[in-house]
């Protein structure tokens, strides 16, 4: 039986009255809990594992699917309203949808991040459904040396993107991978930057580091100009996207799915990596490219779109070799053995009903999602008309709250805290937020990577260039650095010209050539 009759099937499962009442449920509390800065659909998954026991199994996956997608789309909610990513992968919608949000354009970045979501989602699945078997080929010829490498290319992409300067890019990405060093080695079993503190052993949350220098560091940030800037209100703009606005987003939705499905099937490729490749991308090709940090609507549609295929993609290990490679894959994994189930090729033949019954439900799902958010983005965007004041203070408020209940510990609320001020700082002196939290990350990813790497090729450091995969992957990363630097200098070159060719002309005699 080809896989169109097996996906003919899902859906006669899938839109059985009580399975459409889950796949409702599911969007609707994930869309709520993705809200919440620090409360993201990992967490709301795990909270709803025991609710889950007495269902049937096909119906409690498919409410699992509707919070994994409601809380991805959440998380671009508060990251465009209140520069504060429920979910790291939605920290690169904060950088614009924030910035439109501030010039009255808030509705329209909300109605761009659910209908990229939407096309995203429906692309994505359809590749789930008939192109898994061949990601999955891809996904297993990538090793330790050539993962090492595409972290590289993250690290080289979002350094000299984001941001006005290459030097500030490093050196906010330069922070990231320090906090990302502090806790334990994984190896030697020594702590790293703990400062004697047991519990910063098991490292720092990057929940609280996002939350901290986003939400926490743009309050107090506010909170500095507010005598120079007014206690006014933001207004909310109209309600839908016009005709230049669908115009300049439907090929970002269409690029960041691409991007995204792929990478985030890639085994720790995740929903990070898509998305700041997914802005980079954007960046480059846009026609109004000095839009971008100023409220772009491209670097809104195209990293929605990658995090929401990415999503997918991210089902694609799990259900086909039962490896999760995000925190909320784990959790669902978890399930399927609370179930006595275990994902892999043998899942597809013993349990077709099932796997069939959610990847059909996710469809629906990603209806039920538009339907249900695209009325909304005028009244979600009607918190910003919220006096600043109280605005920003209930933002730390539930900050505290959901970064407390990460690990319910006093010291994580300090170090929110702290992060919080540097953020306000970096943002006094213009240094990027999202590298510093890409490399929270990435950076432990890539070290260990790197070191299995080298531990397979027994300390031998060309095995990172030793296959093609790895070697175009680092000469993309060098040329994003060398690129700017290039341009800099050759422009600074020209300029220095034509400043010279001007003087020589305006002191030569009247007449005379010079």
């Amino acid at each position: 039986m080809d896989s169109l009759e097996l996906l003919l099937q899902g859906f006669a499962t899938a839109i059985s009255p009580m399975n459409l009442l889950y796949a409702l449920v599911g969007v609707t509390l994930g869309t709520a809990v993705g809200v919440l800065p620090g409360i993201g659909p990992a967490m709301a998954v795990a909270l709803l594992l025991p609710v889950t026991f007495t269902l049937d199994p096909v119906s409690a996956f498919i409410m699992f699917a509707g919070i994994y997608y409601g809380g991805m789309y959440g998380g671009s909610t508060t990251s465009i309203l209140l520069n504060t990513p429920g979910e790291s992968a939605s920290m690169m919608t904060a950088l614009e949808g924030n910035k439109m949000a501030r010039k009255g354009r808030g509705a329209q970045a909300l109605a761009t991040a659910a209908l990229g979501s939407f096309v995203a989602g429906l692309i994505a699945t359809a590749a789930l459904a008939f192109a898994a078997p061949r990601i999955v080929d891809i996904a297993l010829s990538f090793g330790p040396a050539e993962f090492f490498a595409l972290m590289m290319l993250a690290f080289a992409t979002v350094s000299a993107v984001l941001g006005g300067s290459l030097v500030r890019g490093l050196a906010s990405l330069a922070l990231g991978l320090t906090i990302g060093l502090i806790g334990i080695d994984s190896q030697t079993g020594q702590p790293r930057l703990t400062f004697g503190v047991a519990q910063l052993l098991n490292g720092v949350d990057v929940v609280i580091v996002a939350v901290g220098l986003f939400a926490v560091g743009e309050a107090l940030w506010v909170a500095s100009r507010l005598r120079q800037s007014g206690h006014g209100v933001i207004p909310v703009g109209r309600p839908w996207l016009n005709r230049s606005d669908l115009a300049r987003s439907w090929k970002p939705w269409l690029r960041g799915t691409v991007l995204g499905f792929p990478l985030g099937s890639l085994p720790a490729g995740g929903s990070e990596i898509p998305t700041f490749l997914s802005y980079s991308l954007e960046k480059r090709l846009a026609r109004r490219r000095k839009e971008f940090g100023h409220g772009a609507i491209e670097g809104v549609a195209g990293p929605e779109a990658a995090n929401n295929a990415s999503a997918t993609g991210v089902l694609v290990p799990l259900l086909t070799l039962g490896l999760p490679t995000s925190a909320t894959a784990a959790i669902i994994l978890a399930a399927f053995q609370q179930y006595g189930l275990q994902p892999g090729p043998l899942l597809f033949d013993k349990d077709p009903v099932l796997v069939w019954g959610l990847i059909a439900s996710m469809f629906i799902g990603n209806a039920m999602l538009l339907v249900l958010n695209l009325p909304l983005a005028p009244v979600w965007a009607r918190v910003l008309k919220i006096p600043r004041p109280y605005l920003y203070a209930g933002i730390v408020l539930f900050a505290a709250l959901g970064v407390y209940a990460v690990n319910a510990q006093l010291v994580d609320l300090v170090v929110l805290f702290v992060l919080g001020a540097l953020g306000a700082v970096m943002r006094r002196f213009g240094v990027p937020l999202a590298p510093a939290v890409i490399g929270v990350i990435l950076g432990p990813l890539a070290e260990r990577q790197l070191r299995r790497a080298l531990a397979i090729s027994q300390g031998d450091y060309t095995v990172l260039v030793d296959s093609p995969i790895s070697i175009g992957l680092l000469g993309v990363a060098a040329l994003m650095l060398l690129v700017p630097v290039v341009g800099r200098f050759l422009r600074r070159r020209i300029d220095r010209g034509e400043q010279t060719g001007s003087q020589e002309r305006a002191e030569a005699p009247a007449g005379e050539e010079p």
